[in-house]
């Protein structure tokens, strides 16, 4: 095996990086415009020259306490070939200490012999030791900023070439057409960024579950053969549709999360070294020992299963290994130049940031000054430290710089801090303001991502479903988005005379919606409708059994059509609403609450997700079945056990587990269980990974109904034909009325497009008049209407003896409509039955110019 070079601090150009940090910190520039200056070359960075720039922000380290000698650069350069793929494995690498240079703050230093990490390769991992005055113990400093972590956010970071992988990506034809649109801001000025238009309509996935394969390969393979159907005119599936006609992909977050740390670390590590092998005190010398040569690791695959939003902040430039097969960052950057490069136009991607709040992992990985204290979550951010604030926001640039067109700010009412000039808490807006002030570049290309904000202010307060406006945020940025009143996570569709109840909401949109995320179905609201209680008053026409009934409330053909083909605001749809396949909250990665959370979410999610017969499927829940939980039932029964020993214990776990012992049943090999606290962690592993594993959507295909998934195209290429359904209603003619019975919720409405439509020179006008009509059955029994009386003023233009009429511009699936119907007849409308209409333009034209 050939020996590797020694990596070393080059001398001169240390000097020149020191000497450029000096020039910033003795600058005029404020503590915040400075911060965000050396931010910039934070973490580990190769050069075309072969070196490599390591910078680490180290205020925990900025005393005299520590000796120099006893902090060190620890690098780990493999000596063999990562396999990815391997569950496990023990690989050699070669160690090497090296002691960068201090100044104030930071530790900075300019390396040879570091290996950078390419697609095929997995390059040098890095992080800091220190010895602890306090302790003798030799701790970690891990670099918060890198662009890579292949064994976890617990492990070194690796050195990674992102400029390599810039150059390389499949998409840069994308960025030079960008380019191009880039408008100068003056004569012999540089053009200015461009700003990415808001998409027509937005599809929400979760990677794990959305994937074929449970990783970001597997949906860059999905959308290509998706794109080569389309290139050569094949006909698409009916789960295929599902994924046709959107112009934006969001995915839940991709950053890092938490991880399992319970029992002992060498069991739950990613990164393990032997115990003679790490870090220790030498009494002799009273300095770290130093042993520089090769040392077996044992490596383990990260098998994190997660929403995305547990997040430790650590790391959040990065992906989280466990959605990259190969756990190269280039499996990101494939998926985004496979949606640029769609032969419908490009798909735009969108990630989902969340630096509102931080999981309590965040406290071992941090240090003091990023966290202000708990909060329900785990800690609270401390955005208004400005060196914070700035590595902040690079973390969130170099993520976008992936290639992301728009980013979603989750929690926006989390950004809070106590103001000591008014002695109130206030939002921190002006910091929400400044993620979407953010520039990104590749090649030639500069440009603004578009922003979407998620902020239900006053929450958490008592009431805030009511009182908050939900604008607070488009109205500081009127060019953003804001999540609506209707897509938010306390909706609950399933429930009788939901949508009369938010008629106040409905009416909002129809107003001001303009700048609304809007829709039904989402992570958030989908898990939301499996809490509600069975003993509620569920809308009984929309299914006759539970999961029926959840499945047509979040696929809903009156809800598509209210939200695609009438109101206004940018739509969003999540791919298990439309899949009609499982969904709740799962996460492997939490030894300490994972039995309360299991309790919590189980019954639910069953209730609602799943039938006994399909339980029985022997591809599903393998793990509670070994554990004996062959049937539903019993399984339900236990978790009833469960959650009643909990509440009686406190969440005591030695209590509980003895309390639970009597319904546990026997497992595969007929033998009673010996319930106790390790039993108990297992159980509720193995409900989270087998609930996780039910979740894919590819494994409910059989559910996709081709019809209802023909008029989701449908409803989407209606919207994307009429551009102007995205603005609000014209205060004077457009209107959306409520008919309403205690057993029966209709919407009706008519609306026209503006007489100078988008691409119309100024005081052009249309030569005829466009208009869009609904009639929605919102839920509940049937009923019968007549377009005459839904539509009185225009009843006498539309009658057959003046040549008029309504013209059938698309109905739900399984609505039929007569001509005698359009002419005035009665139309029979079921629980979710809809029909968008147009009234002949000629007549309408008349009707307008009455009206002027």
């Amino acid at each position: 095996m050939a020996s590797l070079a020694p990596i070393v601090l080059a001398a001169e150009p240390t000097a020149e990086l020191l000497a450029w940090a000096e020039a910033i910190e003795s600058s005029e520039a404020t503590t915040l415009e400075k911060a965000r200056q050396l931010a910039t070359r934070l973490g580990a960075h190769p050069r075309p020259d072969g070196l490599t720039e390591v910078g680490f922000w180290t205020p925990e380290l900025s005393g005299d306490v520590i000796q120099p000698r006893n902090i060190l650069l620890e690098v780990f350069t493999p000596r063999q070939a990562i396999d990815p793929a391997r569950p496990e494995q023990t690989v050699l690498f070669h160690r090497d200490y090296v002691q960068l240079e201090k100044q104030g703050d930071y530790h900075w230093g300019v390396l040879s012999g570091m290996r950078a990490g390419g697609a095929s390769s997995i390059g040098s991992l890095y992080w800091l030791r220190y010895l602890s005055p306090d302790t003798n113990a030799v701790n970690i400093v891990g670099d918060p900023l890198a662009s890579s972590y292949p064994y976890g956010v617990y492990a070194p970071a690796e050195v990674y070439d992102l400029e390599a992988l810039q150059r390389r990506r499949g998409d840069l034809p994308y960025y030079e057409a960008m380019a191009a649109a880039q408008v100068p801001e003056a004569e012999g000025q540089a053009p200015a960024p461009f700003t990415v238009p808001a998409p027509c309509n937005i599809l929400q996935l979760h990677v794990r579950t959305a994937s074929p394969n449970g990783y970001l390969s597997g949906l860059t393979q999905l959308f290509r053969t998706l794109a080569g159907k389309l290139r050569s005119g094949e006909s698409l599936t009916p789960v295929e549709t599902n994924l046709l006609g959107y112009d934006a992909v969001q995915l839940l977050p991709t950053e890092p999360t938490v991880e399992m740390r319970g029992g002992q670390a060498s069991d739950q590590d990613f990164f393990s070294l032997r115990p003679d092998d790490e870090g220790v005190l030498d009494p002799e010398t009273e300095g770290i020992v130093i042993e520089t040569g090769d040392v077996r690791v044992r490596l383990r695959r990260p098998d994190l299963q997660n929403w995305g939003y547990d997040v430790v902040i650590f790391g959040s430039a990065a992906t989280n290994p466990a959605l990259l097969e190969s756990l190269r960052p280039d499996e990101l950057v494939d998926f985004v130049a496979e949606l640029h490069s769609f032969p419908t136009g490009p798909i735009r991607l969108i990630y989902d940031l969340v630096y509102g709040h931080a999981d309590n992992q965040a406290i071992d990985l941090l240090n003091g000054r990023y966290l202000k204290g708990p909060n329900m979550y785990g800690q609270d951010v401390n955005h208004q430290n400005p060196v914070v604030r700035a590595i902040l926001l690079e973390m969130q640039r170099r993520k976008v710089n992936t290639g992301a067109d728009g980013i979603r700010i989750d929690g926006g009412q989390d950004f809070k801090y106590f103001n000591p000039l008014t002695e109130r808490v206030e939002y921190d807006d002006p910091y929400l303001m400044a993620m979407g002030d953010l520039v990104q570049e590749i090649g030639p290309a500069r440009w603004r991502p578009f922003v979407i904000y998620e902020d239900g202010r006053p929450w958490p307060a008592e009431g805030w479903e009511e009182i908050s406006t939900y604008r607070d945020l488009v109205e500081l940025r009127p060019e953003s988005y804001q999540w609506g009143p209707l897509i938010f996570a306390h909706n609950t569709p399933a429930l009788h005379g939901f949508w009369a109840r938010k008629w106040r909401r409905v009416c909002e949109k129809m107003q001001f919606g303009s700048r609304w995320i809007t829709g039904c179905g989402n992570h958030d609201t989908l898990r939301r409708g499996t809490q509600v209680a069975a003993t509620e008053p569920i809308n009984p026409h929309l299914g006759s059994t539970l999961p029926e009934v959840l499945a047509n409330a979040y696929d809903n053909p009156a809800i598509g059509a209210l939200t695609y083909g009438f109101g206004p605001g940018l739509p969003m749809d999540f791919i298990h609403c439309l899949m009609r396949a499982p969904w709740g909250f799962f996460r492997n990665t939490d030894d300490r609450f994972g039995v309360k959370v299991v309790a919590e979410e189980a019954p639910g999610f069953l209730d609602w997700q799943l039938s006994p017969e399909q339980y029985r499927d022997p591809d599903l829940f393998p793990a509670l079945k070994q554990l004996g939980f062959t049937e539903l039932e019993p399984l339900r029964r236990f978790l009833t056990a469960l959650a009643e020993a909990i509440a009686a214990t406190d969440h005591d776990l030695e209590r509980m587990a003895l309390a639970c012992r009597s319904a546990a049943p026997a497992d595969a090999d007929g033998d009673l269980p010996a319930v106790d606290v390790a039993w108990l962690k297992a159980f509720a592993r193995s409900f989270m990974e087998d609930m996780h594993a039910a979740c894919n959507i590819w494994r409910h295909t059989d559910r996709v109904q081709p019809e209802q998934a023909a008029y989701n195209l449908a409803l989407r290429q209606f919207r994307r034909s009429r551009p102007w359904l995205r603005d609000n209603l014209a205060a004077s003619d457009d209107r959306l009325d409520l008919l309403t019975t205690p057993s029966t919720t209709i919407f009706y409405g008519i609306r026209r497009a503006p007489q100078q439509l988008p691409g119309q020179a100024p005081g052009q006008s249309s030569a005829v008049a466009v208009a869009v009509a609904l009639v929605a059955h919102m839920g509940g029994e049937a009923m019968a209407v007549r377009l005459p009386e839904l539509f009185p003023e225009l009843s006498r233009e539309l009658s057959p003896e003046h040549g008029g009429g309504w013209s059938l511009l698309l109905a739900s699936p399984g609505l039929e409509i007569s001509a005698a119907q359009l002419a005035g007849e009665p139309i029979l409308l079921e629980d979710s039955q809809a029909l968008l209409l147009e009234p002949q333009q000629a007549v309408l034209s008349k009707a307008i110019s009455r009206e002027k």
